[in-house]
């Protein structure tokens, strides 16, 4: 069996690879470098040549509520070709297996919480990514139809907000945990006294070491078969400040937090109800301190 993964060197792609070769299966990952996309036909000659029994897809545009604000079309467009592609080629081979990892945005922004599977698309998106959400959805969709049409076993997972080595730590266009990470670090490292952060640190996110999920995705390729998304996440919450807080802990920062009202808080909370996830057997191993800490760790030795 080969298993192919796209977007392989992101920060998802690349746990995906690490776990799935560990356990002695045959992965071949890929990313931009490798084939683009975006180009219908390059992605269709690719997979002809290559015939995998599996595609994880993991590749996307993705960004923080500043990148997926400002850029909307990117987003959107981008991420539909891509998706689109790679699923049109898997089906030109037959591919067996296809997971197509979504994401929590997807979400209604007021959805009751934590957030069941079966909320998708019952209220407004949050307006900041409501672009990035609606190319998930539309990818949902396509699993779906494929699975009606041609009667795979193909399956969206639904991550919740994800962390670990390989992330963006770009300030422009990052999400929250990695851009939290630099700036902490950076501060202790030059002895600044203030660090300022977007919104108001209200809002409570939900986080997920990648290693955690690439686990998750082997229980749910020998267990999972339906056309509903999957929740994947830990079941716990904690409002950003708190969160910043741990990683000001983690880096050593002895200054002052200041909140900048001005930029956007998002959505109010969002924890995901993973009932189903864990009725498969499956729980998350890493705590939240112990992943800040190796994630503060790897960036140090990194950049």
């Amino acid at each position: 069996m080969t298993v192919l993964v796209a977007g392989a060197t992101g920060l998802v792609g690349s746990a995906i690879v690490k776990e799935f070769t560990r356990i002695g299966k045959s992965v071949i990952g890929i990313s931009s470098k490798d084939v683009n996309l975006l180009d219908r036909d390059s992605t269709f000659e690719y997979l002809n040549k290559i015939r995998p029994t599996v595609v994880i897809d993991a590749a996307a545009k993705v960004g923080g509520i500043g990148a997926n604000n400002s850029y909307p079309v990117e987003f959107l467009s981008n991420n539909i070709q891509i998706q689109t592609n790679l699923m049109d080629a898997s089906h030109n081979v037959k591919v067996e297996r296809f997971v197509f990892l979504a994401s929590s945005c997807v979400y209604p922004k007021n959805s009751t919480q934590p957030i069941k599977e079966e909320y998708l698309m019952t209220g407004p998106l949050e307006p900041t990514n409501s672009a990035y959400a609606v190319a998930k959805i539309a990818g949902i969709e396509l699993i779906k139809s494929y699975r009606r049409e041609f009667d795979y076993k193909w399956i969206t997972v639904m991550p919740t907000n994800l962390y670990g080595p390989n992330d963006n730590f770009s300030l422009e266009t990052s999400h929250v945990f990695p851009a939290l990470i630099r700036k902490f670090v950076e501060a202790s490292k030059f002895n600044s006294g203030v660090v300022t952060l977007w919104g108001s640190g209200k809002p409570k996110r939900e986080f997920l070491h990648t290693s955690d999920l690439a686990k998750a995705l082997l229980i749910c390729l020998e267990k999972y078969d339906s056309d509903q998304p999957i929740n994947i996440g830990s079941g716990l919450d904690l409002t950003v400040s708190d969160l910043a807080k741990k990683i000001a802990i983690a880096t050593n920062f002895n200054g002052k937090i200041e909140w900048d009202l001005t930029k956007s808080d998002g959505t109010h909370q969002k924890v995901l109800d993973i009932q189903k996830i864990t009725d498969l057997g499956w729980k998350p191993a890493i705590s939240l301190d112990e992943g800040i800490e190796s994630t503060v760790q790897w960036y140090r030795e990194n950049y």
